[in-house]
């Protein structure tokens, strides 16, 4: 059981815990984002007496980090763009030696950071072309004026600075009123004995009517860096990197809980700077709108544990190591679809279910051999919902069971699964699927395959007409009856796929109405597409018989389809 500890220390003494490495960031935090701005508002707020909110720290020992459990020191220099934004720089990863290093700091990274930069790090400006040939960097350093006279902040402007803090770069041609602010870590301010004299010295140049204006500043930068304990935070003891990972995602800084795949990825960079412009060169065409969530996802399920869903260093190292495997399978898996008549874009926004496939193409040269066991797996998962719940344990089992069918999706593997072998309740549900819903849409889209083209859209519609069910019931129907085909309108018995001209042009009319307006030749094929039963009436008063006949053709072709 985590136990919590809430303590204070100085701005001083959490910059010096920096210095010493003492506290390092875990792998998995962000990257330093904050613009100069952020920094001067950081300080401004300081010297207002605004708190600047709770930090969460991670205590590191021997019992909840391992060897391969992988840390991050604190930037010492950034650099800003034109922006005035931090260049993004991947963080060196490192192991830590917990006799030295016990503190991980899990909310508070850029704030700490901000004031580590300030008062022990560098600060550069990214230099314009000209200069950026000859190497050189542009310093800029943070100050503070003196001399309120000068002050032009804007009083009135809502979250405008009160104190004049910025940075500048125009080093050598100060205003002699201007401090800075990494200057009062000289001894002379710390020693008690020699502070008031080293006050006066820095605002020699200060006019009379602003030396207790500037005088005051300066005391009070000191106190809140030395003497105020401003660094409030909650230490949290005896918990593993897991539990860690999980509280990150829940209490980052930025106010917005982060998904674990973002970190995941944070720490996929840091172990592998360019994958996520490799990423980037795969997911165009066809995988254009993947994400790098789909990458992330599939490389646990090939080298790790898709449950735990944790990037380690191995993962990522297999993952860069065996790119060019990788992308052959992607490549592999959208000829293997093609080959069903499927184009692999259609899952962009539900790639779960390709994952075992990809497992099965990565490790079985052989895989198209068995296409017809594939698409059974494929269609059983969409028809089933099988991933509506509990997606990664099901990718876990998968990846189970191909392993235990010697790399290979079999028919045989997918019937001892409960959730996808296929029976009479299961193609019932399916049938009685609704226009408007997934699985409607799905099965018939995959039941229409043959013939649909794709490049034209095509919408699902009703053979009896809707409408025709909220007028008055046929004369020979009872009301009973009536009361139950308006329950049955609605469902896959009743549906098709009409190409959208088509279906402008059918709307409310009779179905017996718009085959008899066909020729010989229109008919014979609606009949073919549409799975229209033979030697059955069109007309509504026979709906129940059609309907029961059309479903029986449906059941049948979903089984064929299903393997």
């Amino acid at each position: 059981m985590s136990r919590l500890i809430d303590n204070s220390i100085t701005i001083y003494e959490a910059l010096q815990n920096i210095k010493e490495g003492k506290y390092v960031m875990p792998a998995f935090q962000r990257q330093y984002v904050w613009g100069m701005e952020q920094i001067e508002k950081l300080w401004d707020s300081i010297l207002l007496d605004y708190p600047i909110a709770t930090f969460l720290f991670w205590h590191v020992d021997d019992s909840n980090v391992t060897w391969d459990t992988y840390f991050c020191s604190f930037l010492s220099e950034v650099t800003f763009d034109s922006r005035k934004q931090a260049d993004s720089v991947n963080y060196e990863l490192t192991s830590i030696d917990v006799k030295k290093t016990d503190t991980a700091i899990l909310d508070g990274q850029q704030r700490l950071t901000s004031l580590f930069i300030s008062l022990f790090g560098e600060a550069y400006i990214r230099p314009n072309y000209a200069r950026r040939r000859t190497g050189d960097k542009i310093v800029t350093k943070l100050l503070i004026e003196l001399n309120k006279n000068k002050i032009s902040v804007d009083e009135d402007e809502y979250n405008s600075k009160k104190f004049d803090i910025k940075f500048s770069e125009k080093i050598g041609r100060l205003s002699p009123t201007q401090f800075e602010l990494k200057n009062i870590l000289d001894e002379k301010f710390q020693n008690e004995t020699t502070r008031e004299k080293a006050i006066e010295e820095a605002i020699g140049n200060v006019p009379a009517d602003s030396k207790d204006y500037a005088r005051n500043i300066l005391l009070k930068l000191y106190n809140k860096i030395f003497v105020e304990k401003l660094v409030r935070y909650t230490e949290i003891n005896d918990m593993k990197q897991d539990d860690a990972l999980e509280m990150f995602v829940r209490f980052n800084s930025g106010g917005k809980a982060l998904r674990k795949s973002e970190i995941t990825m944070s720490i996929l960079e840091a172990y592998w700077p360019s994958a996520k412009t490799e990423f980037g060169k795969i997911l165009v065409d066809s995988y254009a709108g993947f994400g790098t969530d789909f990458i992330i996802r599939s490389a646990l399920m090939l080298y790790g544990d898709v449950v735990k869903s944790n990037i380690n260093k191995k993962i990522a190292e297999d993952l860069k190591n065996d790119w060019n495997l990788f992308k052959k399978a992607l490549s592999n898996l959208e000829s293997l679809l093609k080959e069903m008549k499927i184009d692999v874009s259609r899952f962009s926004s539900s790639w779960n279910v390709l994952l075992p496939i990809i497992y099965y193409v990565y490790y079985n040269p052989e895989y198209n051999k068995n296409i017809k066991a594939v698409r059974a797996y494929l269609l059983r998962a969409i028809f089933f919902t099988y991933f509506q719940s509990g997606t990664t344990s099901k990718l876990q089992q998968m990846k189970s069971n191909i392993n235990s069918f010697g790399y290979e999706i079999t028919i045989e593997m997918l019937n001892q699964m409960n959730d996808l072998r296929v029976t009479d309740g299961k193609i019932e549900d399916v049938l009685n699927s609704e226009k408007g819903s997934r699985v409607a849409g799905e099965v018939l889209y995959y039941l229409n395959l043959e013939w649909t083209n794709k490049n034209f859209k095509y919408e699902q519609d009703h053979l009896h007409p809707e409408n025709r069910f909220n007028g008055s019931k046929p004369v020979s129907v009872t009301i009973e009856e009536w009361k139950r085909w308006r329950g049955m309108r609605n469902r896959l018995p009743n549906l098709h796929l009409l190409e959208g001209r088509s279906n402008g042009s059918k709307n409310d009319m009779r179905l017996i109405d718009y085959y008899n307006d066909m020729n010989d030749e229109q008919k014979e094929k609606f009949s073919k597409q549409a799975m229209i039963p033979q030697d059955v009436s069109l007309e509504i008063e026979d709906f129940e018989k059609f309907y029961e006949a059309r479903k029986a053709i449906l059941a049948e072709k979903i089984r064929e389809l299903l393997g």
